[in-house]
């Protein structure tokens, strides 16, 4: 997809990686930019336009439809996580993880698709992570909620394309936002995780390896038993059994 020209809705760009993609969606010369936010005031850029969004409400995902009606590229980064293992794991935190992370996947690809449609297919980037693939024994359900994303981005992409609308999955390790603010190991910025996804964007990729983590992890999946869980067996075995 071409980005210069584009209009494009960015949800939770008021910080993180949704941020660092809304400004480099403008770097790279796209027209508009909408930030999809629960809190418009949050969203200080001139260079963007405040929109009320609470992707778990389908009532304000419809109206942000129709409010963006001229976009076709819509970023899904909105998304909650935390701590969890898998006897600990929160049900409450789970569902919420789900309702965000996966069915407000759902509601947006539902709502804007023929949005996209109607302004010459487009297409969709959803900021996934490399958990989507290797479940993290500490961030249990998490880890589960950004499978059944990609999962889904997979079905829709196959849909999608019949319209002529692009799906484009982004998987990263850790990312130096408030998210795994408290989490330990080598972790990415949100401006190199945003030039990756755009340049996959840009050339037509379906999805975008940002780190050497994620390039790891998905290259170990045709025998993850052998090559991926034994060492997280082994990095977590102290955590899970304490």
């Amino acid at each position: 997809m071409n980005i210069e020209g584009s209009v494009a809705l960015v949800t939770g760009a008021n910080r993180g990686i949704g941020r660092a993609i809304a400004a480099q969606l403008r770097a790279r010369g796209a027209a508009k930019v909408y930030a999809g936010v629960r809190n418009p005031g949050s969203i200080t850029d001139p260079d963007l336009i405040p929109v009320a969004l609470d992707i778990t409400d389908p009532n304000q995902v419809a109206a942000a439809a129709r409010t963006a009606a001229d976009v076709d590229l819509v970023v899904n980064n909105a998304g909650i996580g935390a701590a969890s293992t898998p006897l600990a794991g929160s049900l409450d935190v789970a569902r919420a993880e789900l309702e965000t992370n996966y069915l407000g996947l759902i509601s947006m690809t539902q709502a804007f698709a023929p949005v996209l449609k109607a302004n010459g297919g487009g297409a969709f980037l959803n900021v996934l992570s490399v958990v989507s693939w290797v479940a993290m024994p500490h961030l249990t359900t998490y880890s589960a909620s950004k499978s059944a994303a990609w999962s889904y981005s997979n079905a829709a992409r196959l849909e999608l394309a019949g319209q002529g609308t692009e799906v484009v999955a982004v998987h990263v390790g850790y990312v130096d936002t408030d998210l795994a603010r408290e989490l330990e190991g080598d972790k990415s910025a949100p401006e190199a995780v945003a030039a990756a996804a755009l340049d996959a964007l840009a050339a037509g990729e379906p999805e975008a390896l940002v780190d050497d983590l994620a390039r790891s992890v998905k290259a170990g999946l045709s025998d993850d038993q052998n090559l991926i869980y034994p060492g997280l067996r082994e990095r977590f075995a102290g955590a899970l059994h304490s």
